[in-house]
């Protein structure tokens, strides 16, 4: 959610320091700020200099630039409220009472309450109503001339969760940071060293990262970056380099991040198949799973949130008509409050676009406690549920800085496809001519999400006519089911339009009381075994004056009777059709949002990475 991006060497840190906030806006926000050490006073001492503004990061910008603020050595951040309203007074980075030390966080402390009490009994002062406030002051307490020694004992008092970076004009050459399962990691570059909460903040200057891990520190200097165990001895840890680019994080000519990702998918979903397709055989050697372990799976547990989680239900429907092998989907939310039973010879998969996700990482945490074997299913190297896996399968579908899912996604379900047919083949329940026509087809998706993506303008057009619509509700069944509940998410998080996804054969128990004039009916129905079915359901809200709008197969001759409007996809074996239909929900449910006049790559009150419960 918040972010984080600190900066010290041979360059001047402001623009630097401001650029990286930039460049995390994607994780949503409500406030910015950064704290710079002045080197150049007039009394020849160094300064904490800070400016911070409620709002968009340009607005504390043009505070920063008309303060003229600047220096070698500054934090900076961006926050989402979670203690305290969206202020300037409760912005980071916030000081101590001395004014010698700033701070900034992304996290919750959450005993901060009884730390504050702690701290006001000894004198300490504050100034705002959040938890990262104790921060600096118990800085201030512990600071007996190592700053880094403070910090070692600041994270031995708070729970919750946190990545830290402080200054102090104590100690003006160097920057100290802290991580306790908040994303934290340092860039490594010749011109000075970073702190960062993601890496496309700092790509521009640096592909050469270290990972922070949980309950270590970090002190950086102009020449070098050192890191420090929970308890103070040094690791040794060499960088890695990120197969990222500054050009993969940019706009490329799109308008939005979001229409840009859209578009990415073709190459996305090749780049997730390359290498896992050897001559017609998909391989996962890297699940760590013996030829004989995945014969004696006795159950699949998928562990995801949000986008994450309806990838985990088509793989659920593929891994068990392929492969034979029951599977549990579990929101990551609540699966660790359920005691939760783990079986003797069973997986659990733990799905993460960003590999930082709070409640994935805390499920997979209960699965482990309980015997279970964790495969993790990333996006991004090096983060957190990948370390903490027994193993892990990376989509490589490049960054993805709009908030929400959509070429991650799509990469996801390539993964579950794979596995599916991988884990079928082994254990022999898979036909060998639908294997080979599977694996064929596969091959072809890329081509087939091209082909709706060259028609986007007639998605654009059907937006347009139906935007001023005040609901929206999503059907499907079987493999058509998590397209339309992803359908739905996707135009409640851009559009903020009431969206509601759900099985077509529930609609009598329910939701059919709200199909009126003013609601738009999406079904999800290409020609597949349960396209009779969806077709009667259809004429059921019909016959309630809805408007509806079809996503169908080429060849399908019958809708145009039932449907205002329709879109037509490629044809392919049904259980591919789960991620066929997905790309024009996408693209429709980007142009209602264009239509209406929002922010599709920063939604209101959503983040990129939710790395706080």
């Amino acid at each position: 959610m918040c972010g984080i991006v600190a900066y010290i060497g041979k360059e001047n840190c402001r623009d630097i320091i401001l650029e990286g906030l930039k460049r995390l806006e994607y994780r949503g926000y409500d406030s910015a700020g950064i704290a710079i050490l002045n080197t150049n006073t007039d009394d020849g001492e160094p300064a904490v200099e800070i400016i911070k503004e409620a709002g968009k990061i340009r607005d504390m910008e043009a505070l920063a630039v008309k303060s003229k603020i600047d220096g070698k050595c500054g934090i900076g951040h961006t926050r989402w409220a979670t203690h305290g309203e969206p202020t300037a007074v409760n912005a980071h980075p916030h000081k101590d009472c001395t004014g010698k030390i700033a701070l900034v966080h992304n996290g919750i402390i959450e005993n901060y309450e009884q730390l504050r009490e702690e701290l006001k009994s000894q004198g300490h002062n504050f100034l705002s109503e959040t938890d990262t406030e104790v921060l600096p002051h118990l800085l201030e307490k512990y600071y007996d001339g190592d700053l880094l020694a403070a910090m070692q004992e600041l994270v031995k008092r708070i729970k919750g969760s946190g990545a830290i970076a402080a200054i102090s004009s104590h100690c003006p050459d160097e920057i100290i940071g802290a991580r306790i399962a908040s994303p934290l990691i340092a860039g490594v570059s010749k011109m000075g060293n970073f702190l960062a909460s993601d890496m496309p903040a700092v790509l521009k200057h640096t592909r050469k990262f270290l990972i922070i891990n949980d309950y270590e520190t970090v002190r950086l200097t102009e020449g070098g970056v050192e890191i420090f165990s929970r308890d103070g001895r040094p690791v040794n840890r060499k960088p890695f380099k990120a197969n990222w680019s500054i050009e993969s994080a940019e706009k490329s000519g799109y308008e939005d991040f979001m229409l840009k990702e859209i578009f990415e998918q073709p190459y996305g979903v090749k780049e997730t198949m390359r290498g896992r397709l050897t001559d017609g055989e998909p391989g996962f050697e890297e699940s760590g799973l013996t030829c004989d372990q995945i014969k004696g799976l006795s159950k699949v547990q998928i562990i995801a949130c949000g986008s994450s989680y309806h990838a985990a239900l088509i793989g659920k429907q593929v891994i068990e008509k392929w492969s034979k092998i029951p599977v549990e989907v579990d929101f990551s939310s609540e699966y660790r409050y359920r005691d939760p039973l783990v079986e003797k010879d069973s997986l659990s998969i733990a799905i993460s676009q960003s590999g930082e996700t709070i409640d994935t990482l805390a499920a997979i945490r209960e699965a482990k406690s309980k015997g279970a074997r964790v495969m993790a299913i990333t996006n991004v190297v090096g983060s957190t549920i990948a370390r903490e896996s027994d193993s892990v399968i990376y989509t490589h579908a490049g960054p993805e800085i709009g908030v929400c899912a959509t070429k991650t996604f799509t990469s996801q379900i390539i993964i579950m496809y794979l596995m599916g047919l991988y884990f079928g083949r082994l254990r022999g329940f898979i036909d060998k001519e639908r294997y080979r026509e599977i694996i064929s087809q596969l091959n072809m998706i890329p081509g087939k999400i091209q082909n709706i993506l060259d028609r986007a303008e007639e998605l654009k057009k059907i937006a347009e006519h139906t935007y001023r619509k005040s609901c929206f509700l999503f059907l499907g069944r079987k493999h058509g089911l998590p397209a339309a509940l992803e359908g739905a998410l996707k135009l409640k998080e851009i559009s903020y339009i009431h969206a509601e996804g759900y099985p077509a054969g529930e609609m009598k128990h329910g939701p059919i009381a709200l199909t009126d004039t003013g609601t738009v009916v999406v079904g999800i129905m290409p020609l597949d075994s349960v396209y009779e079915k969806m077709l009667s359901n259809i004429q059921e809200v019909r016959a309630r004056r809805a408007m509806i709008f079809s996503i169908v197969s080429e060849n399908d001759g019958s809708i145009h009777e039932y449907a205002d409007y329709t879109f037509k996809v490629p044809e392919t074996p049904e259980e591919l059709y789960g991620i066929i239909t997905i790309i024009p929900l996408q693209l429709y449910s980007y142009y209602i949002a264009k239509n209406l006049g929002r922010n599709v790559d920063q939604p209101r009150n959503l983040a990129k990475s939710v790395t706080v419960e």
